[in-house]
């Protein structure tokens, strides 16, 4: 009860980064060693959350003047129908062991959605670590994804396509482009901003490498992020708007079958692989991805969308 007492809720500040980051360190497992692998050091992570606790919404409770337990919302925007929409990005959530089992992340996730709604974020996006808990909390499951793995000689042979690929930098504008392009098409997509785009290569190797497609206009039309170790082509994302830069990408891969014993990576449940590939006999396992939640249905934009029917429906909250 002693402690309890003390427990207060407040904004995470600047001033709290280090702490920020050591909560983050220790929930996530997060050792030196898996930094070291990423070539961060403990200073290089500390610097480079700066951005993201300037730019999100993070509350936390504080024992006296020590961070015990976090959630952070980040201010992204999502397609919803052809829409855009201000999307709260949940993250960053967690609590020290000794502080659980006291409610406090319950009165968090409170607090979030209440600064959501006066912000307008009329839906929410999280990667659970926990699919049970975030149910109980309004959240539920929209996306898969499949790890798939193909054998080098399932690859699919070449097709013919106007434009080319060229590997560039990971970081490269045509990169973002070409992802702007594919979100702004996509239902449920993420649009990326600098913040956006921070998060995304946050734990990425040095191997990391990129190819574009180019469409006959000189267009970006999608691009593939991969890296090759021990005869295994990775594929980190691979996105694009049409059939031509599908193939252009996969006739890429392909001319690594000299080097490449198999391809693996993670597509989402409606990209039809097997059903592509003249040898359908692949491997592919099925998770779940992003749960969300609205936030606040009556909201001035809000991202619900109704096919006009003349039938009547009713909405029981």
């Amino acid at each position: 009860m002693g402690r309890r007492r003390q427990l207060k809720m407040k904004k995470v500040e600047l001033e709290h980064l280090e702490q920020y980051n050591q909560l983050l360190r220790y929930v996530f497992q997060v050792t030196d060693d898996a930094l070291r692998k990423v070539g961060w050091e403990e200073r290089d992570i500390v610097h480079d959350k700066l951005p993201s606790l300037e730019q999100a919404d993070v509350w936390g409770w504080f024992d006296g003047d020590k961070l015990v337990s976090q959630a952070a919302v980040y201010p992204f925007q999502v397609r919803i129908f052809n829409k855009t929409y201000a999307m709260g990005g949940l993250t960053g959530v967690g609590t020290f062991p000794e502080y659980s089992n006291q409610g406090l992340m319950h009165k968090l996730l409170y607090q979030a959605l209440e600064k959501m709604r006066e912000k307008k974020q009329s839906i929410s996006y999280l990667y659970p670590y926990s699919i049970p808990y975030y149910r109980r909390k309004g959240w539920e499951i929209i996306s898969d994804k499949i790890f798939f793995e193909v054998k080098d000689y399932q690859l699919p042979k070449n097709k013919q396509v106007p434009g080319e690929v060229e590997r560039v930098g990971i970081k490269s504008n045509d990169v973002k482009q070409a992802y702007a392009r594919f979100a702004l098409q996509t239902h449920g997509a993420m649009l990326r901003g600098d913040l956006a785009w921070n998060e995304y290569w946050r734990w990425d190797l040095d191997d990391l490498m990129a190819a574009v497609y180019y469409n006959d206009d000189r267009q970006p039309d999608g691009y593939v992020l991969y890296w090759i170790a021990d005869e295994i082509f990775h594929i980190k994302d691979m996105i694009f708007v049409n059939e031509e830069a599908r193939s252009g990408l996969w006739n890429f891969i392909s001319a690594h079958f000299s080097m490449i014993a198999k391809v693996v990576g993670n597509i989402h449940t409606d990209e039809p692989l097997a059903f592509l590939l003249e040898d359908a006999d692949i491997r592919e396992f099925i998770s779940p991805y992003y749960m969300a939640r609205i936030v606040d249905l009556i909201v001035r934009n809000c991202c619900l969308h109704f096919v006009s029917s003349p039938s009547r429906y009713s909405v029981y909250l």
